[in-house]
């Protein structure tokens, strides 16, 4: 079951040569912590920017923001660049609504931890 079309959301590391692409996709609760967990211990391993693509996300609950959080906390602990790509309305609102999108850039198309 690792079809994307299959499942309700997913969390998926592509590893490209010079940065981490996190794709997200559908609806991203609870029930992906352990895809979330994989893909953000194999993108701090590769110690180079990261990008999450939240663009088809559908529903985010507190555990898909507490993901983006953390890659934020973690990454700029690290010195690694994250970037939330094109964050649809469902996760920009919650993101204002919890008061951290003040971690991330104001920039339309994608928002930038600063």
């Amino acid at each position: 079951m690792n079809d994307p079309k299959a499942q309700a959301g997913g969390i998926r590391l592509t590893e490209e040569p010079r940065s981490s692409i996190v794709d997200m996709w559908g609806d991203i609760d609870g029930a992906l912590r352990p895809q979330a967990s994989l893909a953000l211990a194999s993108a701090l391993d590769r110690d180079l920017p990261v990008t999450i693509d939240t663009s088809r996300v559908t529903f985010m609950d507190s555990t898909g923001i507490a993901f983006l959080v953390q890659f934020y906390t973690i990454g700029r602990e690290e010195g690694l660049p994250v970037t939330l790509r094109n964050p649809p309305r469902v996760v920009s609102d919650v993101l204002s609504m919890l008061g951290v999108d003040g971690f991330f850039d104001a920039d339309s198309s994608s928002l930038v931890a600063s």
